[in-house]
């Protein structure tokens, strides 16, 4: 149960952080407000890390394999497309459109089971639960 109430909190923080990034561009810029988001987002860390148990650092040096340790610039990707998405589309709109995309891709990263993830066999109620996903984007779009 807690999964899912974590999941639901972070999907609810994804919106938001959308919305306040999209209008911090406004002001300031993309990159600007990119790098904005990277380094408080740094800085909350490094609090946490002081405040909890502190892994030291040189554990990163153990990660394999080393490609795993993208998920920074992955992040600035995230970041700069959420901000360009919700600006064009609107906070719903893009938000509706990057879930369906997690969805696909988590699955097919399930099914293929790659990226350390274990393989799951191919299920078509799955599949069919995401066509079903597309529909409502579509019917959620019909204006």
């Amino acid at each position: 149960m807690m999964g899912f109430l974590i999941a639901i909190f972070s999907g609810v923080l994804m919106s938001i952080q959308g919305i306040f990034n999209t209008n911090v561009t406004k002001t300031a810029g993309i990159w600007v407000s990119n790098g904005w988001v990277q380094i408080t987002a740094f800085l909350v860390c490094v609090a946490a890390w002081f405040l909890s148990g502190r892994q030291p650092l040189g554990q990163l040096f153990h990660v394999q394999p080393k490609y795993m340790l993208l998920g920074g610039v992955i992040g600035a990707g995230i970041t700069w497309t959420v901000i360009k998405s919700v600006g064009t589309l609107g906070p719903a709109k893009a938000v509706m459109l990057i879930v369906i995309a997690q969805l696909i891709t988590s699955y097919l990263i399930e099914v293929i089971g790659i990226f350390g993830v274990e393989k799951t066999p191919f299920a078509w109620r799955k599949c069919i639960g995401l066509v079903i996903a597309l529909i409502g984007v579509v019917l959620f779009q019909w204006e």
